[in-house]
């Protein structure tokens, strides 16, 4: 079980060892005398589990367990231009964000008028 272990810990060091600057930052591209970097959000989580003891109801069998789980999730974010020696961020645009938002918007502000005219309406009875 100790070998189990020792195997996960090392995986996860592993893909620790993944998650720098260098995944954040992606490799220059340069055309036409312009040089765009571009640039993400990375995120991610692990754990790890472990285990011992006996089994419930046998006297003789040891049980174990041993576990690990790990996830990553990037987003773009932007991008530096480099243009003339002069440097310009640009936001990267996530449209169905955008959109998401407009319409919460919306569904609020529906919502809000409706209880508004019903309040009117209670008040003139």
């Amino acid at each position: 079980m100790a070998d189990t272990a020792e195997r996960t810990l090392e995986l996860l060091e592993k893909l620790r060892g993944g998650m720098n600057a260098g995944a954040v930052v992606g490799e220059p591209i340069k055309q036409d005398g312009i040089t765009v970097v571009p640039v993400a959000r990375i995120s991610g989580g692990g754990g790890g589990g472990g285990g011992g003891g006996t089994k419930p109801g046998t006297e003789a069998q040891e049980g174990s367990g041993t576990g690990a789980g790990w996830g990553v999730s990037s987003h773009p974010v932007g991008a530096f231009v480099i243009k003339d020696g002069t440097v310009q961020w640009r936001p990267a645009v996530d449209v169905s964000r955008i959109v998401l938002g407009g319409q919460i918007v919306a569904i609020v502000a529906l919502l809000t008028v409706r209880t508004i005219v019903k309040s009117r309406m209670r008040r003139r009875r």
